[in-house]
């Protein structure tokens, strides 16, 4: 890599660290540090929403997914538009009246509780746990795909890969918490945006146009050029059904608790839901176009990029797929935009891990420490031990992640059925169903959560 591309890629980095040390002077009590006292615009919030959403998935794990199998992969990113956009058509309004009605309800567990009633307290831990649990291995997601891009971009080992990207990150969640991360997820979320814009134009650009593209891709698989072939319905349906579980990914629905007023909700549904449609296309585009570019590039190209190159049925492929945004980023690109480039990538990677790690961090220190151990603790005393948690949490979760051969499509696909199938029916109901009960909404969630641990480890194959 030149040195200009890590020149520009180490200024963002030192800029995402002063947005941590800015908003710790501004992190006073314990609902600044989890939901940033309720000050959220619109348009920070849409964007922060998105781009934690998001992660490394979408320029990693989705142009994989296409580059690998075609447009058949596709039918994800239509289910996840389609359920981002009823998450705030349904669901942002109310969560953010509800929660704040609710005994100012900080956390999702909190909320629940007050909600339901709930004196025993369990229905607050068991929402705890849940979130612990399903949030390490999200993480641990994330960081994978962090570590990757290191590795590529850097020639470093995946281990060493793997512990600087985590401490990136931990520094301005530990420091700033939850306005550290939106103002960080704003900023990641713009270079995102422009990212998976310019790339696949560029990339089309040099294939000689769309059309060529398309022939290119047909001649090696035309199978990859159709959406249904070779795909079920059911699998069609599974691809579709990610988009129910919007509404239990407590790292997006904090941002709607988060917001300044509910009357914000519209502006936000607007930009956020048309971020989220532009990114997805361009992501499947990068895939698509990956590999018809890859598939008569020279190997030359890719060897000082340590990028593996392999032939597969004839056809000259990357050994992993994804790794095509960080290959086009390095081959089409000067140095000073490369860098940016590879900026946006971890920004997607950053802009969810921080946000996750936050979460997790609150349900530490608000519905562990505070509910079970220290009922009359400090708010300084609080913050601190959300502080100590973070950093606790992403030791496990970059544990998790030390195996190199870990793709970050299989551990996000297994963490989002876990917070949609446990919180995703319980959410829902209980904003627009008086009859639930505390004790359903419990079983809801140990239901939930026990089918996908489950089905994830014994009957999957």
């Amino acid at each position: 890599m030149s040195i200009p591309t890590i020149i520009t890629f180490l200024i963002y980095l030192i800029g995402m660290l002063f947005i941590g040390i800015t908003m710790y002077r501004r992190t006073q009590n314990l609902s600044d540090f989890v939901l940033g006292g309720r000050t959220l615009g619109p348009y920070v919030g849409a964007l922060s929403a998105g781009a934690s959403d998001m992660s490394g998935w979408l320029l990693l794990g989705l142009p994989g997914a296409i580059y690998l199998s075609g447009l058949s992969e596709a039918w994800i990113a239509i289910g996840l538009a389609t359920g981002a956009y009823l998450n705030w058509q349904f669901i942002a309004k109310r969560l953010r009246i509800y929660t704040e009605v609710a005994s100012d309800s900080i956390t999702i567990p909190d909320f629940l509780e007050n909600r339901f009633k709930d004196n025993s307290r369990l229905l607050r831990v068991i929402s705890a746990l849940v979130i612990l649990l399903f949030f390490t291995f999200y993480t641990s997601s994330g960081m994978v795909a962090g570590a990757k891009l290191f590795e590529a971009s850097f020639g470093l080992s995946y281990q060493t890969a793997l512990w600087i990207g985590v401490v990136v990150v931990v520094s301005y969640t530990f420091l700033g918490g939850f306005l550290a991360v939106v103002w960080t997820d704003f900023i990641q979320g713009t270079l995102m945006l422009l990212a998976l814009i310019i790339v696949p134009l560029v990339a089309i650009n040099q294939l000689g146009g769309w059309t060529e593209t398309v022939q290119v891709v047909g001649n090696i698989n035309p199978e990859h050029l159709n959406m249904v072939k070779g795909v079920g319905i059911m699998a069609i349906i599974s691809s579709l059904a990610w988009g129910l579980g919007y509404v239990g990914q407590p790292h997006i629905i904090v941002r709607f608790m988060a917001l300044q007023s509910p009357n914000d909700v519209p502006k936000a549904r607007l930009v956020g839901t048309t971020w989220m449609i532009l990114g997805l296309y361009g992501a499947i585009v990068t895939g698509f176009a990956g590999l018809a570019y890859v598939s008569s590039a020279d190997p030359a190209l890719f060897a000082p990029l340590g990028l593996e190159i392999i032939t597969e049925d004839g056809v000259q492929m990357l050994a992993d797929p994804e790794k095509i945004f960080i290959a086009f980023t390095q081959i089409l690109f000067n140095p000073i935009v490369a860098g940016l480039l590879l900026a946006a990538i971890l920004s997607a990677i950053m802009s969810t891990i921080d946000s996750q790690l936050l979460v997790s961090s609150s349900a530490v220190a608000e519905d562990f420490y505070k509910g079970f151990f220290r009922r009359n603790a400090t708010n300084q005393e609080l913050v601190w031990t959300g502080r100590i948690a973070t950093i606790a949490i992403a030791l496990i979760a970059a544990l998790i992640a030390m195996n190199p051969d870990s793709t970050v499509l299989k551990l996000v696909s297994y963490a989002w059925a876990g917070f949609g199938a446990s919180f995703g029916p319980i959410i829902l109901l209980s904003l627009f169903w008086k009859g639930v009960t505390r004790n359903g909404a419990l079983i809801g969630i140990i239901v939930g959560a026990a089918t996908v641990i489950i089905w994830g480890n014994y009957l999957s194959g």
